[in-house]
């Protein structure tokens, strides 16, 4: 059976002008591709490189994108390469196939939330209280499922996020800073619960994940073999364990690596 190759996408495949950490002189720069608009403008980028590495694995492998985006945000992405049967979305929230939520799947991680943690109603409005106009630019809820919060880093107290974090571990509910956002999820809501339901359905027998953030790590600890990238939550807190490469590579060229560790462990040949 094909590798089944689980990725976070943001910061870990993909890029917004902002992270992609193009270090090196402006000449000797990589050729960038566009996978992503929003309102007539440029979001997200991968190299040129990485796109045919993408869709390389993709021919070879059952590419699942894994992401904490709703699938609204998820679809409005153009990834290179043959299309994912399989997405997961609100950071296990939803199985997409062929681009459609499957309401077994989500039904069942509703109910196990219930069960099993505070409401969303409370962590909101514990948010909308206790967070600073100052450096709060947006609040929103994503898909019903979870909350985050859009902030000013550089205006953002980070002991108001350590305080949050032990406020929602009371709760059954975990914190995670990833660039100008601020989520707040339930515990039992993972990308490692969505991935091993894939790997069950396609009978895959070796399952490979990538991620940069804390929300990655559940995920990265599931997968038989995993990567994380130089920058991020995982990287900035020295995270590691057996199994997972950490690689030294920032930006986008990290998303570049990342692709060939995975279409090597995938067993593309020329990779190896």
């Amino acid at each position: 059976m094909p590798a089944l190759v689980a990725s976070d996408l943001d910061r870990t495949l993909i890029y917004s002008a902002a992270a992609l950490a193009l270090t090196m002189p402006d000449a000797r720069a990589p050729r960038l591709l566009c996978v992503e608009v929003h309102e007539s403008k440029p979001l997200s980028y991968m190299t040129e490189t990485a796109a045919q590495l993408l869709t390389d694995l993709g021919d070879a492998a059952v590419f699942v994108p894994t992401t904490t985006r709703t699938r609204k945000q998820y679809l409005r992405i153009n990834l290179p390469g043959p299309a994912p049967t399989y997405a997961i979305c609100a950071n296990g929230g939803h199985i997409l196939v062929d681009g459609v939520s499957d309401p077994d799947w989500h039904a069942q991680v509703t109910a196990r939330l219930a069960d099993q943690c505070a409401p969303l109603a409370e962590v909101q409005e514990h948010l909308l209280r206790a967070a600073d106009p100052v450096w709060v630019r947006k609040h929103r809820v994503a898909d019903d499922l979870f909350a985050y919060l859009v902030v000013e880093r550089e205006l953002l107290n980070e002991d108001w996020v350590k305080e949050l974090a032990v406020w929602a571990e009371n709760r059954g509910w975990t914190v995670s800073l990833q660039g100008r956002k601020i989520y707040a999820v339930p515990k039992p809501l993972t990308k490692s619960a969505a991935m091993r339901e894939i790997a069950r359905r396609t009978g895959a027998d070796i399952t490979l994940a990538a991620g940069d953030s804390l929300l990655d790590a559940d995920l990265l600890l599931a997968a038989d073999q995993g990567w994380r990238p130089g920058h991020g939550e995982l990287a900035d807190t020295g995270w590691t364990a057996p199994g997972i490469r950490a690689l030294p590579e920032r930006g986008v060229l990290a998303g570049e690596r990342i692709l060939r560790e995975l279409a090597a462990a995938a067993g593309l040949g020329r990779f190896a």
